[in-house]
């Protein structure tokens, strides 16, 4: 008698729109936008891509609630403190550079992001993802006590800030990696950087020349929260009280 090969099961749990979304950031994680199909996923989640379109009508929302999610995750968590343990009388700026790290730590996390969030930010400013950001900056910079009238430049300065620069350190990533250089790793990377600057001009740039060797071995993390430091300083000197 002949036994019939078996089917593969289907998972049991029902299909939500969670569930596709956190499949979607799986495989973006893993074999990026072009690879996210619904073929991909109807696999990935052991159903059909009909099943998917009760939930998700196509790959542009599918792209918006992926980053959405990530952002979510990113600017509600606490990367100094994952187990929620933080003091809630720590001041508007500590709570901002949470979230900036958050978001910096996201975008290193997952290298399609930074593309994403100037797309987002570019295309559909109205949607869900500018202001969950925007809100989560903007909420420190007037409890820092910013006159209202400036809230949303000091916000904006912010925001911008974060993901050009978070967007820069994963431009910089995949520079220095195989796809970018061969087998050239990051220290190499920005020594080359670093003796290419070196063999500039003297006259024509000084400066560049100057700090050419502070580009070896920097910490691109550190770096990124000075940025912030400045900025807030910034924000703090012209907005002091009685000013």
């Amino acid at each position: 008698m002949a036994t019939r090969s078996r089917r593969p099961e289907r998972r049991q749990e029902p299909l939500s729109r969670e569930r596709i979304v956190e499949a979607a950031v799986e495989l973006l994680d893993t074999v990026g936008e072009r690879g996210l199909t619904f073929r991909a996923l109807a696999e990935r989640l052991s159903t059909g891509p009909g099943a998917i379109y009760w939930h998700i009508t196509g790959k542009a929302e599918l792209l918006t609630a992926a980053t959405d999610a990530v952002v979510a995750a990113a600017v509600s968590a606490d990367p100094a403190d994952p187990a929620g343990t933080a003091d809630p009388a720590d001041s508007p700026q500590d709570a901002i550079r949470a979230v900036a790290l958050g978001l910096f730590d996201a975008t290193e996390a997952h290298p399609w992001l930074a593309a994403q969030l100037a797309t987002q930010l570019s295309r559909s400013p109205w949607g869900t993802v500018a202001p969950r950001i925007f809100e989560s900056l903007g909420r420190q910079v007037r409890a820092m006590g910013v006159p209202e009238a400036d809230w949303f430049t000091a916000s904006s300065a912010l925001m911008h800030y974060i993901l050009g620069a978070a967007g820069q350190n994963t431009a910089n990533s995949a520079s220095a990696g195989p796809s970018g250089h061969g087998d050239v790793d990051r220290d190499e990377f920005l020594d080359t950087v670093s003796t290419a600057w070196e063999g500039l001009d003297p006259e024509e740039y000084p400066f560049t020349r100057a700090v050419a060797d502070q580009v070896r071995g920097h910490d691109d993390r550190e770096q990124f929260l000075s940025g912030i430091t400045l900025v807030l300083a910034g924000i703090t000197a012209l907005h002091r009280p009685g000013r």
